[in-house]
């Protein structure tokens, strides 16, 4: 047998891999840095706009007219009033154990379904699983229930931030798409050594999940602390509000704290530094966490989601 010839490509013929496998030139380089270039600043201008407002004086507010855009006559008032014991750093407070409970309750209740859910050996987990499926397309609604968490004596109670709100179905199917990808012989093995189903989730499982764990626990954590329905909806002492509900009431100007609000009025503090200032504090948590756990993001989301 004779070797076919090569056939070369000639000077018009298409390039052998797609275009978009291609190396950029300079000019798609220069484009894709100018892309990010604008979305970086669309999203850190405001913040920038935000945290200097809140560190300006009243005087530097009202000669800008409002908003703050080159900082000039620093000063941390806003932040020390906000922070002296008032109904800010109460809600500040009720927040921060809220969000600590509420994760962790979340959390124990999501791996536990989401193992037994990975195990085509448990008892029921198909139809389990159908049953948690549904509830992500139908919902009883608003008023029904509202009217199970006051049957159920929930109201004024910070049990009402977390349980109805506690489970999303989307992390569970999340941590169980991770899960089934755990090789089974390692799982088996175990099971030859005498451990259990708590062993195993515990010390080999879990630890084989940093990555989705972490995602998860972020999500879980980000919605308890943004989170302002419920505490608007079940929440009637003024006391008991976390800090959302207290942002949205200065920042509508419904009503302010009594020290605050009397600063306000005679002129110590501007009203929109101290709205600015409250923006800074309930962003600040989030801010923080998200790049420790911004590595596990892609691992974490893409195994558990598509693989599973």
């Amino acid at each position: 047998m004779t070797e076919k010839p090569v056939r070369t490509p000639g000077r018009w013929a298409a390039p052998p891999r797609p275009a978009w496998e291609e190396k950029p030139g300079r000019v798609g380089l220069a484009g894709k840095g100018l892309v990010l270039l604008l979305a970086c600043l669309g999203i850190l201008f405001p913040l920038w706009i935000v945290v200097v407002t809140s560190l300006s004086s009243r005087r530097t507010i009202d000669e800008a007219g409002g908003l703050v855009v080159i900082p000039k006559d620093i000063t941390f008032v806003a932040y020390q009033e906000l922070l002296s014991g008032g109904q800010v750093t109460r809600a500040t407070v009720i927040s921060l154990v809220v969000t600590l409970v509420g994760t962790l309750f979340s959390m124990a209740v999501s791996v536990l379904c989401a193992y037994g859910l990975s195990r085509s050996n448990s008892l029921g987990h198909r139809w389990i699983l159908m049953v948690l499926l549904a509830t992500m397309f139908f919902s009883a609604g608003l008023i029904p229930t509202y009217l199970l968490v006051q049957s159920l004596g929930l109201t004024d109670s910070y049990l009402a931030l977390i349980l109805p709100s506690a489970i999303s179905v989307f992390n569970i199917l999340v941590l169980r798409g991770f899960f089934m990808n755990i090789s089974q012989e390692l799982i088996d093995s175990a099971r030859i050594d005498g451990a259990g189903d708590f062993r195993i989730l515990w010390q080999i499982v879990m630890p084989l999940s940093r990555a989705v764990i972490a995602v998860i626990t972020l999500f879980y954590a980000v919605g308890y602390w943004s989170a302002w329905f419920n505490a608007s909806l079940y929440l009637n002492d003024q006391d008991m509000l976390p800090l959302q509900n207290v942002m949205i009431q200065l920042v509508q100007k419904q009503e302010a704290p009594v020290g605050l609000g009397q600063a306000i009025k005679t002129g110590q503090l501007s009203g929109l530094a101290v709205q600015m200032a409250v923006m800074v504090m309930a962003l600040l948590p989030v801010a923080v966490l998200s790049p420790f756990v911004q590595k596990h993001f892609k691992k974490g989301m893409l195994t558990g989601a598509v693989k599973g």
